[in-house]
């Protein structure tokens, strides 16, 4: 799963050298913690929000068939 989060967010930016996924593991959950440049934070944000929105549903979508619950954080 992690692998997924990485390619989109790889392909958003443009300094991939600054880009940060840690994982998380809980006992029900999975948390991925983004990092990237201040500079490509409003590139993987979006406007009003939707690319984060759209990256979370696709995260959950794919936690959903391994029937897991995962969240997706982006850290400035």
């Amino acid at each position: 799963m992690k692998e997924i989060v990485e390619i989109i967010i790889l392909n958003l930016v443009d300094n991939k050298e600054a880009v940060e996924i840690n994982e998380i593991q809980g006992e029900k959950t999975i948390v991925f913690e983004v990092k990237v440049a201040e500079e490509d934070m409003g590139k993987v944000i979006g406007k009003q929000g939707r690319l984060a929105k759209s990256i979370r549903t696709l995260v959950k979508a794919v936690a959903n068939k391994e029937q897991k619950k995962v969240t997706v954080e982006f850290v400035g």
